[in-house]
């Protein structure tokens, strides 16, 4: 026989998640503004405030996903759950968002040319007939920056199910 309370968790951490991927791809593709795109790895103050700003924007579209979620299935969430694991999730976006950080650690991971895939970088880059290098949407770096934050998902998912 299981457990309701493990039934409930485990619910409550398919909820939030759920609700959390929603805002994270509204917030990151939708409200993000192409100057915090732009400038958000950046060195220097410019470059960490901008990170910044699109790191707050993108926990308010999560919050503002979450709330309803929470509310309407009546999800036991306390405070210090969502604080942690909001906290957390913001810092290891605004980490990987900085750019030089994650790739840093794919190459240090032997992912590199994981990493450029997509990019004049990669030997096997995409190619126009006039023998130019063809930008694409999707990139290795792309690729590896949103699992990293789907990653985080589940852990700030599971903090906040948890506590």
């Amino acid at each position: 026989m299981t457990d309701p309370a493990t039934t409930a968790t485990a619910a409550t951490f398919a909820a939030v998640y759920v609700a959390l991927y929603i805002g994270h791809t509204v917030g990151d593709h939708w409200v993000q503004t192409d100057h915090q795109a732009d400038t958000k790895s950046w060195a220097g103050h410019t470059g960490r405030l901008s990170c910044a700003r699109h790191v707050l924007t993108l926990t308010i579209t999560k919050i503002v996903c979450l709330v309803p979620v929470v509310l309407v299935l009546g999800l036991p969430v306390g405070a210090l759950g969502l604080t942690l694991g909001l906290g957390l999730d913001a810092a290891s976006h605004y980490w990987a968002d900085r750019r030089t950080t994650l790739r840093r650690l794919a190459y240090r991971l032997g992912r590199d040319e994981m990493y450029i895939l997509g990019t004049p970088e990669h030997p096997a880059h995409p190619v126009a007939d006039e023998g130019d290098w063809a930008p694409t949407l999707g990139t290795g770096a792309y690729a590896m920056d949103q699992s990293w934050h789907i990653l985080w998902l589940g852990v700030a998912a599971l903090i906040i199910a948890a506590i």
